[in-house]
């Protein structure tokens, strides 16, 4: 009885630290695409020539950032 009531106990500690765990690496992805990966594919873009491309998305991207920081 003891033995099930350790483990039903340790599931739920260890599982709320793998949530946790989750948030954390998912928040460290979200950083990780808008600081590095992002303006790195439009440095590509631009370097290929591809203006007519990395241009709109760019004014996209800053008018969803402008909007949703003034929330």
């Amino acid at each position: 009885m003891i033995t099930l009531l350790f483990c039903i106990l340790m599931l739920a500690v260890f599982g709320k630290l793998a949530v946790f765990a989750f948030r954390a690496a998912w928040g460290v992805t979200k950083i990780m695409v808008c600081f590095v990966l992002a303006p790195l594919f439009l440095i590509v873009l631009l370097i290929s020539g591809l203006v007519y491309i990395a241009l709109p998305i760019l004014i996209i991207v800053g008018v969803i950032g402008f909007v949703s920081s003034r929330v």
